[in-house]
C-alpha cells in the first residue's frame, strides 16, 4: 500500500471520536450479558483453537527476511506487526483424542505446504521467541526503529500495512514504544520493536461461560509453571545491547524469556497505572470479565463496519478486546450463534523449537484447566499476588525459579518435583477425562515432561551454546548469530517430526510410560 494511501487511513482512524467509540462499546457490552443469560456461549463440550507465529529468514544465511505479501497470500497464513511476521490459526475443535490430532495435522499439513512454497523464494519459516540476526545489511536498531513522516503522520518503514498498527504511533493515548531490560534500552517513534518476538496462543472455550471465572483462575495459576518450561529468548539481537556491554555481565544478568519484558515495555506508557500489558488479576464472574474489557484504556478507537455476523452484533467491543492486552485474557466471539464461545486465550508461551512441542503446551494448558476444574484443586486459592510473583520469576529464571505452589493434596511447597509431578498428573488426567488413552496422553505431553525432568528449556540450550562458543573466543555478537544459526539448521531438522528433546539427546530414548 502506498505510504500516502496508509497515512489517509490512518488519518481516518485517528477522526474516530473516542467518546463515541466507547458509547458503543459499553452498548456492546449489555448485549454480550444477555447473550450469556441466554445459554449462547455455552457450549456442549470443551472446544481447543490455535494461533501459531513465525518469522521469516534467508535460507542460506538464517539473516531476516521480509515476507512479500503475495506470499502470505499463497501459504494462506496472516499477516502480522512486521514484514517478516506471518501466522496461523487453526480450526476450533473439540477437546478429544481426534480434536487434538486433527490440531497437530493442520499445523503440521499447513507448515508442510507453506514450506516448500518458502524453499522456492529462498527462505524459511522459523518457529522461535525473538529474532536475533536483522536482515543483511542492516542493523536491528536501525530495522525496528525505521520511520517516515507522510503528512503529519509516522509510518514504520518495516510494519505490515496494518491500520492499526501505525495509528497506535500516532494516537493520543499512545504506547511506550521502547525496549527495557538487562544492558538494553531501546527508543522508537513506533511499536515496531514489538516485532522481535512471536508466540503460540492456545485458546480453551470453556463449556459453560458461566463457568469462565473458576477457568480463568485455574488459567493463571498455571502459567508461571508452564512459562518456565517455555522460555525461549535470553538474548537480544547483539546491536541492541548498550555500547561495552560486557558479555559476562549480559549472561548473568540476563532473563529466561525476554519477549515477556518486549510486549510490556513496547506498550506500556510509564504514565499508566494500571499498565495496558500485565499479569492479569482473577474474575468474580462473567459481567466482571466483559467490564474490564470495556472499561479498559482505549489506544485506537478504530472505525467499524458490520455485517451479518452473530459477533457484529458487538463489533465495537470486539474490536476493543484487541488491544486488551493481558498474558490470560477472556475472550467471546463467534461468527455465527451457533459458533459463539467464551474462551480463555493463553498468551505466555513463545513459538517453540518444534510443532510436537507447541502443540504439547496446547494439550497441557487444555488438561490443566479441565481437570482442576472438574477436581476442584486446591491451587485456586493460591493467593494471586503468589501467582503473579510466579509468573515473572519464570521469566527471569525459567526452571530455575523459586515456584510456589498447591498441590491437589493441599500442601503448599517450593519442591521442584513436587510442582511439576502435580501439574502434569492433573495435565494427563484432564485429557485421559476427555478419552484419551493413556498412552496418548503420555505422547503429547512427553516433550514437556523431558524438558522437567532434565530441567533443560530452549533458553537454556541459547545460553549454553552462547557460552560454548565465547569461552572457543568468539565475540558476543557472532556467539548470538552462531547459536541463531544452529537454532535455525536444528529446526530445519526437526521442526515438524521431532521435538526439542532431540536437539539435547533425550529425544531417541523409549516413550516410558507415565504412572
Amino acid at each position: 500500500m502506498p505510504e500516502s494511501d496508509l497515512a489517509a487511513q490512518v488519518d481516518d482512524v485517528l477522526s474516530v471520536d473516542p467518546d463515541e467509540f466507547q458509547s458503543q462499546v459499553e452498548a456492546d457490552a449489555e448485549v454480550i450479558v444477555e447473550e450469556v443469560d441466554d445459554g449462547t456461549f455455552d457450549n456442549p463440550q470443551a472446544i481447543i483453537g490455535f494461533e501459531y507465529e513465525f518469522y521469516a529468514v534467508d535460507a542460506e544465511t538464517t539473516a531476516l527476511r521480509r515476507v512479500p505479501r503475495r506470499l502470505l497470500e499463497l501459504i494462506g497464513f496472516e499477516k502480522e506487526l512486521g514484514l517478516h511476521n506471518a501466522e496461523m490459526s487453526t480450526s476450533p475443535q473439540p477437546l478429544n483424542p481426534h480434536g487434538l490430532a486433527a490440531q497437530e495435522a493442520e499445523v503440521k499439513a499447513r507448515l508442510s505446504a507453506a514450506e516448500d512454497r518458502t524453499a522456492a523464494e529462498g527462505m524459511r519459516l522459523v518457529s522461535d521467541a525473538m529474532w536475533t540476526i536483522p536482515p543483511e545489511g542492516e542493523s536491528a536498531r536501525e530495522y525496528l526503529t525505521d520511520s517516515v513522516e507522510d503528512r503529519g503522520v509516522r509510518i514504520a518503514s518495516n510494519m505490515s500495512d496494518s491500520v492499526r498498527y501505525h495509528a497506535m504511533a500516532n494516537s493520543p493515548a499512545s504506547a511506550g514504544m521502547r525496549l527495557e531490560a538487562p544492558h538494553v534500552d531501546l527508543e522508537a517513534d513506533t511499536v515496531m520493536p514489538e516485532s522481535l518476538i512471536t508466540s503460540i496462543q492456545p485458546h480453551y472455550q470453556v463449556p459453560h461461560a458461566r463457568d469462565l471465572p473458576t477457568y480463568f483462575q485455574y488459567a493463571v495459576r498455571v502459567a508461571g509453571p508452564l512459562l518456565a518450561l517455555g522460555v525461549n529468548s535470553p538474548f537480544f539481537p547483539p546491536d541492541l545491547y548498550e555500547d561495552g556491554a560486557d558479555p559476562e555481565a549480559i549472561l548473568a544478568d540476563g532473563w529466561d524469556e525476554h519477549r515477556i519484558s518486549v510486549f510490556e515495555t513496547v506498550l506500556n506508557r510509564d504514565a499508566d497505572d494500571p499498565d495496558k500489558v500485565r499479569f492479569p488479576r482473577d474474575l468474580g464472574s462473567v459481567e466482571e470479565a466483559v467490564e474490564r474489557i470495556a472499561e479498559d484504556r482505549t489506544i485506537v478507537p478504530m472505525p467499524v463496519e458490520t455485517s451479518d455476523r452473530f459477533d457484529d452484533e458487538f463489533a465495537h467491543f470486539r474490536l476493543k478486546h484487541g488491544t486488551f492486552w493481558r498474558w490470560v485474557r477472556p475472550v467471546f466471539g463467534g461468527a455465527t450463534r451457533s459458533d459463539a464461545n467464551a474462551r480463555i486465550e493463553f498468551r505466555p508461551i513463545a513459538a517453540q523449537p518444534t510443532v510436537r512441542d507447541s502443540i504439547a503446551f496446547q494439550a497441557a494448558f487444555a488438561g490443566l484447566v479441565e481437570s482442576m476444574f472438574r477436581r476442584e484443586h486446591p491451587v485456586r486459592h493460591l493467593d494471586w499476588v503468589i501467582a503473579r510473583d510466579n509468573f515473572y520469576d519464570a521469566m527471569r529464571e525459567g526452571l530455575d525459579a523459586d515456584l510456589y505452589w498447591i498441590t491437589n493434596a493441599g500442601e503448599e511447597t517450593t519442591d521442584y518435583e513436587a510442582v511439576y509431578e502435580d501439574l502434569f498428573a492433573h495435565a494427563k488426567d484432564g485429557l485421559q477425562s476427555r478419552g484419551l488413552s493413556d498412552e496418548q496422553a503420555a505422547k503429547y505431553l512427553y516433550p514437556l515432561r523431558q524438558r522437567a525432568r532434565h530441567r533443560l528449556t530452549p533458553a537454556s540450550w541459547k545460553r549454553e551454546r552462547v557460552r560454548e562458543r565465547l569461552d572457543d573466543g568468539e565475540s558476543f555478537a557472532d556467539a548470538v548469530h552462531g547459536m541463531q544459526a544452529e537454532y535455525v539448521e536444528r529446526q530445519a531438522e526437526t521442526l515438524i517430526d521431532g521435538t526439542f528433546a532431540d536437539w539435547v539427546g533425550r529425544g531417541d530414548t523409549e516413550l516410558e510410560r507415565e504412572e
